[in-house]
């Protein structure tokens, strides 16, 4: 480095002479320079950059100055010398003489001594001080201040020298080093400065909005908690003045509705409030006091009520004239323009009931006629159907059994034949899931031959439909306008002449037959259509089903006595003497055709009587019908075969077993009955047989 340039090749800069004592302060072996000579400049710092070995006289003069006193400060115990040597003369003869601008001329002229790229680049150790812990003496051993030895004036000089010399060349250095780092440290604090001010204006701005948001803030919640106070104050009043003005008050909504509106059902609701205003105006009407507001709104609701009374009127009409229509069906209206508005004839009947009873009569009238229409064109239609003729000669104890069927409406045309004591496949139509009757292009073109319970089930099962149908509005319709024993009159009005087509066929069809199995299977039908209408909650029809009861009882019970009489009259007709001997012996044991058809009659009776009780009228006649063929049964066998008990005996086990054989697949409580009473009589000629 360029200090061993003046020492002549030195480390350590110019050898101290032999005879020079050492310093009284140690040395640091690391850096070579002592922490003595390093605190002798506190005022030093790494920033000042005017200290180079080129400053200004000035500079040059407050160096050595600034060394003097430290050295002065430092060294309190040393020893001075009065005829010592100028140190700043042994410094310039150490640097050479300085230039009138304060300048270094020897560096200057002597290019060996200038400062390169490799002086610069030299690396100190301080121990690892810094720059100013090292000027200020840190580090520097408490016991090293204490040791003191005497030291020359040379000794004192050349340090002093040395000292000045060492720091001004690292301060160059370290100055010319960092010049750069610092300039860049200066850019970046001058761009945090504008940063910062930027920041702060924000900041400032931020605080500023945030004061006067929180000023707004303070007046929205004087302005919410101002109006919290006035809706509470509005909902109290509300709450005491909200019904009293509802009352009071009609909206122009209800009144442009109620006179110009389509009758549907916002209509329909509309006129529900108009029927509470008006409630509750009679109400409050009748109080001792009333309001100028009360006095006022009555004229107007009393002509909206009368408005709506209007078009409700004009609507019922309307809807009454098209169930006179031709081929239209009455249960599509009733469902879709009367049942949809049938508050309207609750609000009619309570605001004009005398108007209301006028088109409820008119209503009446129009479906009664509607069903008299269509039941009588349906009647005709069943009138058309061929039809079995059971007559007398169909009785059990007639031997010439003719067979004829006619068309209901005409006696002359013949028909196939037909069995009158077999039920057969005739009891189907108590079994059958088909609950619709036939239409009547189907009945007016249907070419077979039926027996009278067809033309009576379908009637009647139409007519039950629509009894329910129309008894099932009544009571939707009219309620709670009228009462359920107004609507029982009201349905019996409609229907009286319906029921009376009825009853007039039913007495049509069982007149003069002695079909007994058809007649027993239209009552089974009858008690169904009343197990039906009781499921279905129409009391009204009681009286049809019992008037149909009545109808056919008393003939079915005709037709039993009329057996009966047949089977008695056959008993008389046998031959009084026994047979002979000859005539015994050619009688056959076999059973008697008689036998045959009571066996079927029995059996389809029975069938019938499955779920019947024991004080039906039949189960009498049955009794009395069977006595009958006993007896016969009893004399045929004695006129067949006379003296010859044994043959009598076969004759009447064939009989009695072929009776109980047809009748043993029934069930019932009747049917049981029969079955044990026929094996009894069965048992009682088994040996014989």
């Amino acid at each position: 480095m360029w200090l061993d340039r003046f020492a002549g090749q030195h480390p350590g800069g110019v050898p101290p002479p032999s005879n020079v004592r050492s310093s009284p302060l140690p040395r640091r072996t690391s850096s070579g320079i002592s922490p003595y000579i390093t605190s002798q400049r506190p005022g030093i710092s790494p920033r000042g950059s005017s200290l180079s070995l080129i400053s200004n006289d000035s500079s040059t003069s407050s160096l050595l100055a600034s060394t003097k006193r430290a050295n002065g400060s430092a060294l309190k115990q040393s020893t001075t010398v009065d005829n010592g040597p100028d140190p700043e003369k042994v410094l310039a003869g150490i640097l050479g003489p300085l230039a009138d601008d304060g300048r270094d001329t020897s560096l200057e002229e002597d290019d060996s001594v200038k400062i390169t790229e490799e002086d610069l680049a030299l690396e100190f150790d301080f121990g690892g001080l810094s720059l100013r812990e090292l000027a200020e003496g840190a580090g520097v051993e408490k016991d090293a201040v204490k040791t003191y030895r005497p030291q020359t004036v040379e000794d004192c000089m050349f340090s002093q020298a040395h000292a000045a010399c060492y720091f001004c060349t690292y301060s160059f250095e370290l100055v010319e080093r960092d010049k750069a780092k610092f300039e860049e440290l200066h850019r970046s604090i001058r761009a945090c400065d504008d940063i910062l001010n930027s920041v702060e204006t924000n900041l400032t701005s931020f605080r500023n909005d945030l004061a006067a948001v929180s000023a707004d803030i303070e007046s929205l919640q004087a302005r919410s908690t101002a109006l919290n106070v006035r809706l509470e104050n509005r909902k109290a009043v509300e709450k005491a003045l909200g019904p009293i003005v509802e009352e009071l008050s009609v909206s122009p909504t209800v009144v442009s509705k109620i006179a110009e509106g389509h009758i549907d059902e916002a209509w329909v609701k509309v006129l529900a409030e108009l029927d509470k205003r008006v409630t509750a105006h009679k109400k409050n009407s009748q109080q001792a006091q009333q309001s100028k507001a009360l006095s006022d709104i009555g004229p107007l609701l009393e002509k909206l009520v009368q408005k709506a009374v209007e078009r409700i009127r004009d609507f019922l009409v309307a809807q009454i004239k098209a169930l006179r229509s031709p081929n239209i069906n009455a249960q599509i209206i009733q469902q879709q323009n009367f049942l949809k508005f049938k508050d309207l004839f609750s609000f009619l009947n309570r605001h004009q009931p005398v108007l209301a009873g006028e088109i409820c009569q008119a209503y009446l009238n129009t479906m009664r006629w509607y069903y008299l229409n269509q039941f009588t064109r349906y009647e005709k239609s069943l009138e058309k159907l061929k039809l079995h003729i059971l007559d007398k000669n169909d009785v059990l104890g007639h031997e010439d059994t003719s067979r004829r069927t006619v068309a209901l409406s005409s006696s002359k045309l013949a028909g196939p034949p037909h069995d009158a004591f077999n039920v057969g496949r005739r009891i189907d139509v108590l079994k059958t899931q088909n609950q619709l009757a036939i239409s009547s292009y189907l009945a007016e073109d249907d070419q077979s031959t039926h027996y009278l319970e067809v033309p009576f089930r379908n009637f009647n099962l139409a007519l039950v439909d629509n009894a329910t149908a129309e008894y099932t509005f009544l009571a939707a319709f009219f309620c709670p306008a009228l009462s359920f024993a107004a609507i029982s009159r009201h349905f019996n009005y409609i229907f009286e002449p319906t029921f009376a087509l009825g009853h007039t066929l039913t007495k049509q069809l069982v007149a003069d037959t002695y079909d007994g199995l058809g007649i027993l299977l239209c009552v089974r039908l009858n008690q169904h259509f009343a197990f039906e209408l009781q499921r279905r909650r129409v009391p009204a029809a009681d009286n049809y089903i019992n008037g149909t009861a009545m109808a056919l009882w008393p003939r079915l019970q005709s037709i039993m006595d009329s057996h009966c009489e047949s089977v008695k009259t056959l008993t008389a007709a046998l031959p009084t003497k026994a047979a002979s001997a000859t005539s015994a012996k050619a009688a056959s044991a076999a059973p008697h055709v008689v036998t045959q058809r009571f066996g079927q009659l029995l059996h389809g009776i029975l069938a019938l009587s499955a779920e019947a009780g024991d004080d039906e009228p039949v189960v009498a006649s049955l009794r009395r019908l069977r006595t009958e063929v006993e007896t016969f049964l009893g004399k045929a066998g004695h006129a067949s075969f006379g003296a010859d008990t044994r043959k009598r005996e076969r004759f009447l086990y064939n009989n009695y077993s072929l009776i109980l054989t047809i009748i043993s697949d029934v069930g019932g409580k009747l049917a049981l009955e029969q079955q044990e009473y026929f094996e009894l009589l069965k048992a009682r000629y088994q040996e014989a047989a």
